[in-house]
């Protein structure tokens, strides 16, 4: 298993729970990624913005905005639809998969997600 070097990566974690940030920030960090949180749809739109990250997880399941909403939004941003998005969900589900497909995202995680997997969506979506 070769070690990535992700450093300086700007990577973008939404999701309304303080563990699932955490845990994928603590997961990102040690793999050299500087990593921009956000709790919700709306606090995140702002901070694209200003960050401008190389990729974005997205919780589907938030109040005020979901990861569809906040997906659709960020693809539909002529300056951010080239931006990865990956979402997150608790859920397995085919139906899941294909509405994420449908406001643009580029993969699907279920959680718990490993190290593996989240270093995985970087190298499959991000040309470092």
């Amino acid at each position: 298993m070769s070690e990535d070097n992700f450093d300086g990566l700007k990577v973008m974690v939404i999701d309304d729970s303080k563990t699932i940030r955490r845990t994928a920030e603590t997961l990102l960090q040690k793999a050299g990624c500087t990593v921009i949180t956000a709790t919700d749809g709306f606090d995140a739109l702002a901070k694209i913005a200003d960050s401008n990250p190389s990729i974005i997880f997205v919780d589907i399941m938030m109040p005020r905005l979901d990861g569809y909403q906040t997906c659709a939004l960020i693809k539909n941003n002529s300056a951010f639809k080239g931006t990865p998005v990956i979402m997150l969900s608790s859920k397995d589900g085919l139906f899941d998969k294909a509405k994420g497909r449908i406001v643009g995202s580029d993969e699907y995680l279920t959680k718990p997600f490993s190290k593996e997997e989240l270093l995985g969506a970087i190298r499959q979506h991000v040309k470092v």
